[in-house]
């Protein structure tokens, strides 16, 4: 599962967060999730940097961060362990003319297909306001979260140097994590190891959390952030069930 190491030096709080850890391989549970692929293998030989979402027939959806400054187009690979070779759907990269590079808000961007994915059911958005209601007649703080995503799984952390040491793989891992708290942007979720909770690092900005358990398809908030080096103690995900994500979404997919 993991075949190649490296060591990065810490990121700092609230930096762009980036892959499943304490996970495991996804296989073909949710083959609408997919990895964009860079146009040359990273620096380990590797070839994904974020992840997203087939939330339409045409529309894969991600993170604003994700992106270079002036790019225009992005390719994406469903497959759950990419290999060069591999089939990828290459769209326009759209971001929310919101988004700031200094701010986390409206981080949110699609890859827009000429035509439809074959073979791939996309996941399914939230009504309005479903956290809240949740949150509301308190079944909330029961429920369980599935993140999904490419990337790193943190293998070591040097001790007493800032450095993290990371393993990518090209490969498709969830978890699952469980309810913190949930403010009018973000879904926070807790890293608790007594729970059997996991975690997202580096690798699955832009990547779906789904509501329920691992078998779960409905898209409720997107990988954006985590505030620890070793990935080990929160994340926060932007809601899609807000005014101001539907306000992009619905630019490009019809809402339930």
């Amino acid at each position: 599962m993991i075949s190649i190491a490296f060591t990065a030096t810490a990121i700092s709080p609230a930096s762009p967060a980036q892959a499943i850890t304490n996970g495991l391989p996804d296989l073909t549970v949710h083959p609408q999730v997919g990895a964009i692929i860079g146009d040359k293998p990273n620096d380990d030989g590797t070839w994904s940097y974020c992840t997203g979402t087939l939330i339409s027939p045409t529309v894969f959806l991600t993170a604003a961060h994700c992106a270079e400054a002036g790019q225009k187009t992005a390719q994406v690979s469903f497959s759950s362990r990419y290999r060069p070779g591999d089939k990828v759907y290459t769209g326009r990269y759209v971001l929310d003319s919101r988004y700031k590079d200094e701010s986390e808000l409206h981080d949110m961007a699609v890859v827009v297909f000429g035509t439809a994915i074959p073979g791939i059911k996309p996941a399914r958005l939230p009504t309005e306001g479903l956290l809240d209601r949740l949150e509301a007649d308190k079944s909330l703080k029961t429920m369980r979260f599935t993140p999904v995503g490419y990337g790193a799984m943190v293998a070591t952390k040097t001790k007493g140097k800032h450095r993290i040491r990371l393993t990518y793989s090209d490969t498709r891992h969830q978890t699952s994590i469980s309810f913190e708290d949930l403010t009018r942007r973000w879904l926070k979720l807790s890293l608790d190891a007594s729970k059997g909770d996991g975690s997202t690092c580096f690798g699955d900005s832009g990547g779906p959390n789904f509501l329920g358990g691992i078998t779960s398809d409905l898209l409720v908030a997107t990988t954006i952030s985590g505030d620890d080096d070793a990935c080990k103690t929160t994340n926060y995900d932007y809601r899609l069930d807000t005014p101001q994500a539907r306000k992009f979404l619905k630019k490009f997919v019809t809402l339930p």
